[in-house]
């Protein structure tokens, strides 16, 4: 193997990298590219690469759409409720006793700690047996309409090939936020992971298979932006699920507008995160260092900004700098690593441009500050001071592990400029005040909102946001809704 990182790596994960990476899954089988070309996956703590993997063309996209679509007017057409329940636990257990194989192409591919990825598997295991339970659970309704002896009722069906694209952070678990809904509902899925994290959505495919899946249901085509916008623009996809970053995601429901797609989207954040007065503050600077350097700042509902009561400002920057300076950057693979690299050289780039840009605006890097690229993507988490509301450190979103700290005074004001961003995915505050915390929970414009905590999620809880944060929800009953179709049966007696 090119990559020294894969010596570290088990037999099994190995094997695989061995036999699997290099081609598509389409229709129940694995084959070569249209056009035969691959393009190589890098682990992001050295650069080196890993395998190379098949690059689908539109043509592959074609192929795959009707496969998925032959799926649905076929074998998952006649797949009763309890049936695709039973597949989905099925395939829920082979993820989980592959767990420790997946986690490691996820912490060598994203670069991530292993038991980070070891919980993002545990996730998807419990993700997929939560929607599970859904497929017998889909009901229509008989409804007393006012006509004389006229029978109308109501069929929830699937609305069709659903092309789902999914994100580089958290690669297997958003496979599964994405393909569960879908299973449940009997929605076929072409699965677009991201080029620089395709391996665990490669072995996804695998899995499915063993589980019994059938042939069409789950096809896995690995490429880059052409794929995806191939996709998105078939005339056989009902539906895209997109999870990514805003300005991809306008561009995409912008073509699902023209052709009338369903379109679900998870994007980006600016996510403001309040210390107040009388918060606790060692739980309170505790659960903000995880809120923003959690997954090495790449996560889309990242506490970013952090709003400071004025008269704990210092303690709290001091709290901060001191859990900075101590982390451990390193590997995903060493298990003495607590942050792993960036994922990639452009993330990388991006990240540290953004650290120059607080530097040049005048801000004061407190901890962490401009990375150097010797050997992997790694960025030490960064703290920043000093900064205004209208500094681009303060108002784009980095996606890093970069946090700008700012002290308030009053609550009003602090709502006022938490809620002064395009974004609108997560907010946070920290409050011993039960009235102070929920009337800045219902004065903040989110999708999700945390108080004495941050991030905490369950497959039954939605997620998602505000403004430019998306539209939809992911997780829970209401994400059904999206791969659903209601059909309404006149009758007349």
């Amino acid at each position: 193997m090119p990559n020294t990182t894969v010596a570290a790596i088990s037999e099994p994960a190995r094997d695989f990298l061995g036999r699997g990476p290099g081609k598509l899954l389409i229709g129940g089988q694995w084959v070569e590219p249209d056009e035969g070309r691959t393009f190589a996956t890098l682990d992001p703590a050295t650069g080196e690469e890993i395998c190379q993997v098949a690059q689908a063309t539109g043509e592959d996209v074609s192929r795959a759409v009707a496969a998925a679509q032959a799926a649905l007017d076929g074998p998952l057409r006649k797949l009763n409720p309890a049936k695709r329940s039973a597949l989905m636990n099925a395939l829920a257990e082979l993820i989980k006793a592959n767990g420790d194989e997946l986690a490691e192409f996820e912490s060598l591919d994203n670069g991530k700690p292993l038991a980070m990825a070891k919980g993002d598997v545990a996730a998807a295991v419990n993700h997929l047996r939560y929607f599970a339970g859904w497929p017998t659970k889909i009901e229509g309704r008989t409804i007393p309409v006012s006509a004389r002896d006229v029978l109308a009722y109501t069929l929830r069906e699937p609305v069709g090939v659903c092309g789902q694209i999914i994100p580089w952070n958290f690669p297997l678990l958003m496979a599964t936020w994405k393909i569960a809904p879908a299973l449940a509902t009997g929605c076929p899925v072409v699965l677009k992971p991201a080029e620089q994290t395709p391996l665990t959505a490669l072995r996804l495919g695998e899995l499915a298979l063993e589980a019994g899946v059938p042939d069409g249901t789950l096809n896995v085509l690995t490429g880059d932006g052409e794929t995806g916008a191939a996709l998105v623009d078939d005339p056989g996809v009902a539906k895209i699920a997109f999870t990514g970053s805003t300005v991809v995601g306008r561009e995409i429901a912008a073509k699902c507008g023209r052709s009338l797609k369903r379109v679900t989207l998870e994007l980006g954040g600016k996510s403001p995160n309040i210390i107040l007065a009388d918060a606790d503050l060692e739980r309170a600077i505790k659960g903000s260092f995880q809120g923003i350097y959690f997954n090495s700042g790449q996560a889309c509902n990242a506490g970013s900004r952090l709003f400071v009561a004025r008269e704990h400002f210092d303690q709290v920057v001091e709290g901060l700098a001191d859990y900075a300076g101590r982390a451990k950057v390193g590997p995903g693979l060493d298990p003495e690593s607590e942050f792993g690299p960036l994922v990639s050289a452009e993330q990388f780039e991006r990240v540290k441009g953004y650290i120059d840009s607080g530097v040049e605006e005048g801000a004061e890097a407190v901890a962490g500050g401009s990375p150097q690229s010797d050997s992997g993507y790694f960025v030490r988490p960064t703290l920043f001071t000093g900064v205004d509301d209208e500094m681009r450190i303060a108002r784009e979103e980095i996606f890093g592990p970069v946090l700008v700290a700012m002290p308030f005074d009053d609550l009003d004001e602090v709502a006022a400029r938490a809620n002064d961003t395009e974004y609108g995915l997560a907010a946070g505050l920290w409050t011993r005040d039960i009235s102070n915390a929920h009337r800045l929970a219902g004065m903040l414009k989110a999708g999700n909102v945390y108080i004495n905590t941050w991030g905490g999620g369950d497959p039954g809880a939605p997620f998602g946001g505000y403004k430019a944060s998306g539209i939809g929800r992911e997780k829970g009953a209401v994400n059904l809704d999206a791969y659903l179709e209601t059909k309404t049966v006149w009758t007349q007696l």
